[in-house]
């Protein structure tokens, strides 16, 4: 059977969209009040006229402690009528929008937010610079519930798409690591366990809006941390998605935002432009410790398409390729695979209409040169520091 190109229509359950490259969702660093700014609405709107099928924003909160710090936005009804407004933009540019939903659970700054961090156990957190609070079985069907009804207000918003959170030790994650989840009720011990949260998750999101929106789950593949998700667990937990028929498509991605998110990024390591993205004492302790917190890992185009051929082995849903995805070249490898879409970031920070430049020349070479410098910049506005 012949690939399928990938700038030929496809559909993620009930969405069309006009090609199969997705903007994967980056934390855009522009909405210091929770709600959308115009910043926000010239990131997303860059894209779409770009030549991406979908773009993703990120990152909607569902519950006002599950931010990774304040200036992110959640969920409520006054977030509505500004998120209308970006999504109709968005598809006046022909491009469909997706809402990444989550609770960031121990990647959440507890300082910041002004709320407890919640993690599966009592533990410490080097965000806030205090205890994070287990989540008790309540705090769990709360959120689980807010996930369902964030899912709704993206509806009344007009996005096309909910991606739900299932990565980087954000709380369903973490709840799915064997490190960070030493419970011992019904939610610790077994994967079955484990999983439970992210596939109630799942359940009341497909409850909520299935059928009429798309939904995707960004799901880790392993933390990259020992004694954390590995591949054997995660396969079976994608499998267990795909039996609840929850999903229309899942991302695959890897790293922990809390212990190692290099291993999600490769590239270089900007240990120094970390630190001075924040205050002190956090400055020093980066400056010192900073390069076994961000490790270097070497770059490579689909870095993540090795271990993701063994969730396509496995699965018959689709699925989207993430990881060093910036070459025509490397997007017609994952269609040769079996993969039905592929996702970009950083790529796109430093060149919005890359898509449409392939599109017309395949040739085309990225200028993404993989220095990761944007990624401090999501405390001031996210964007590539080499942009003119």
């Amino acid at each position: 059977m012949t690939a399928p190109d990938v700038f030929s229509p496809a559909r993620i359950g009930p969405v069309r969209l006009r090609n199969r490259i997705i903007k994967s969702a980056t934390f855009e660093g522009v909405t210091p009040d929770a709600l959308v700014t115009e910043e926000l609405f010239d990131f997303h709107t860059r894209v779409a006229a770009g030549g991406a099928a979908m773009t993703t924003v990120a990152y909607c909160a569902v519950a006002p402690e599950g931010r990774t710090d304040r200036h992110q936005i959640w969920m409520r009804p006054e977030a509505v009528p500004g998120l209308r407004r970006l999504t109709e933009a968005v598809h006046a540019h022909g491009a469909a929008i997706s809402a990444q939903l989550g609770h960031a659970g121990p990647v959440a700054n507890a300082a910041s937010n002004r709320a407890p961090a919640l993690a599966p156990i009592r533990m410490p957190s080097p965000l806030g610079m205090r205890m994070m609070h287990p989540a008790s079985p309540g705090d769990l069907e709360r959120i689980i519930a807010a996930h369902a009804e964030a899912a709704r207000l993206a509806e009344r918003s007009g996005f096309d798409a909910v991606e739900l959170h299932f990565g980087h030790n954000y709380l369903a994650s973490s709840f799915l690591s064997p490190l960070l989840n030493r419970r011992h009720d019904e939610y610790g011990g077994s994967l079955g366990n484990r999983a439970r949260f992210a596939l109630s998750i799942a359940r009341a999101v497909r409850e909520a809006v299935g059928g009429r929106l798309a939904i995707t789950a960004k799901l880790n593949m392993d933390d990259g941390v020992p004694g954390g998700l590995w591949l054997d667990e995660s396969l079976r937990v994608a499998e267990w998605l795909e039996a609840e028929g929850a999903l229309d498509a899942l991302e695959l991605t890897a790293g922990s935002s809390l212990l190692n998110p290099m291993y999600l990024f490769t590239g270089q390591a900007p240990v120094r432009e970390f630190a001075a993205a924040f205050p002190q004492p956090l400055r020093i302790g980066l400056r010192l410790a900073g390069k076994r917190f961000l490790r270097a890992y070497p770059y490579r185009e689909a870095y993540l398409l090795d271990q993701a051929e063994q969730f396509r082995a496995r699965l018959d849903m689709p699925l989207i390729l993430l990881g060093g995805i910036s070459q025509a070249d490397t997007m017609r490898l994952a269609m040769e695979r079996g993969f039905e879409f592929v996702a970009m970031a950083r790529a796109l920070l430093r060149e919005p209409d890359l898509p449409a430049r392939l599109r017309a020349e395949p040739r085309t070479r990225s200028l993404c040169v993989h220095c990761n410098k944007c990624m401090p910049t999501i405390y001031r506005g996210t964007h590539c520091v080499l942009a003119r």
